[in-house]
């Protein structure tokens, strides 16, 4: 009998990942994305590779909807996992300030109906929440660990707090396997495109190629921690293994502004960044994080886990990613003007 994992938002970047990792461990795979959608080629792209490889008949897609309680539990009691990750989230942070409530509804209202199944159904699941640094916001404590004070500075951050304490309070009163990783940035070439180191790479691609001019950016001097997605999925998996649930801090021990990855990333592609970015006032958030910067010691202590891949070869894995992408739509589109 194969083991079943749920994974809520598996089409993202996290739970693509994720999929692939469970799947070769021999887990049978049940994943969600919300119903609108389903049938958009575009957001199932980062689980093609699931969706046609080998494990497929141990891949079950589900539409379901975090927020709706009766989708949840009809999941639940159909497949009955032995561990759920909750990777479901409106998770831009810039979006935040632009849609509050509907961030707070899906990042709070999602986790609890989660928390609730496993109460009513099952108490044996073990649960993971995807927490995040934005959490420790404002503070510039670092680096930060499990014992920093949290101190959120945007609606996202305020969201996943909430959540982060509710699975705290849901394991201690309930004697649920529930626990949090808070989980530094983490990028790779699935990463939306939204987001700022995604958002250099594919523009440094298209710049390369001639197929635009200028990248609009906004805090340059903000510094992260960035490692990658691949690397981090696993931490989540190690954490349902353990014998009692914890919180994790997950991060790669070293930070670097954005400035310094577009530097690299552009001096790579050869280009310089002078002639190319604008700094634009409205890609700045109204409270500026200044400075995110994880100490892993307890999950390299507990959990064996150590991040692998530096910033730099992150950096270069998703520019060239981007590059044959960019490469391969002009190509095909000259194609087509050849043949018209």
């Amino acid at each position: 009998m194969f083991k079943t994992a749920f994974i809520t938002g598996v089409n993202g970047q996290d739970g693509s990942y994720l999929a692939e990792w469970l799947l070769e461990k021999g887990y049978k795979v049940v994943g969600t994305i919300r119903r609108t959608v389903c049938d958009n080629e575009n957001k199932t792209k980062n689980i093609k590779k699931v969706i046609q490889g080998c494990h497929s008949d141990r891949f079950i897609l589900e539409a379901c909807d975090v927020t709706d309680s009766s989708s949840i539990n009809r999941i639940i009691k159909e497949h009955q996992p032995c561990e759920i990750y909750n990777l479901a989230a409106q998770s831009h942070v810039g979006e935040s300030f632009r849609t509050p409530m509907a961030t707070m509804d899906i990042n709070i209202a999602g986790t609890i109906n989660i928390l609730e199944s496993i109460k009513l159904l099952d108490k044996s699941i073990k649960f993971y929440q995807a927490s995040t640094s934005e959490i420790f916001g404002v503070n510039t404590k670092c680096p930060q660990s499990e014992e920093t004070a949290f101190m959120p500075a945007s609606p996202y951050a305020a969201a996943k707090l909430c959540s982060h304490h509710l699975v705290r309070i849901y394991r201690d009163s309930y004697g649920m396997f529930a626990c949090s990783g808070i989980l530094f940035n983490h990028e790779s070439p699935r990463r939306g495109e939204n987001f700022v180191t995604r958002k250099i790479t594919k523009a440094a691609a298209r710049i390369k190629l001639g197929l635009q001019d200028k990248l609009h950016l906004g805090n340059l001097e903000a510094s992260r921690d960035w490692g990658f997605a691949g690397d981090y999925v696993k931490a989540m998996w190690l954490m349902l293994q353990q014998d009692e649930p914890q919180d994790f801090v997950i991060s790669t021990g070293k930070t670097n502004t954005v400035q310094e990855f577009l530097d690299f990333v552009f001096k790579h592609a050869e280009l310089d960044p002078k002639d190319h970015v604008v700094i634009d006032p409205r890609f700045w958030r109204p409270l500026e994080v200044p400075r995110l910067w994880g100490d892993s010691s307890k999950a390299k202590e507990v959990l064996g886990w150590e991040a692998e891949v530096k910033m730099e070869d992150l950096a270069l894995m998703m520019y060239e990613n981007d590059y044959e992408q960019q490469k391969n739509s002009l190509e095909y589109i000259q194609k087509l003007q050849q043949e018209n």
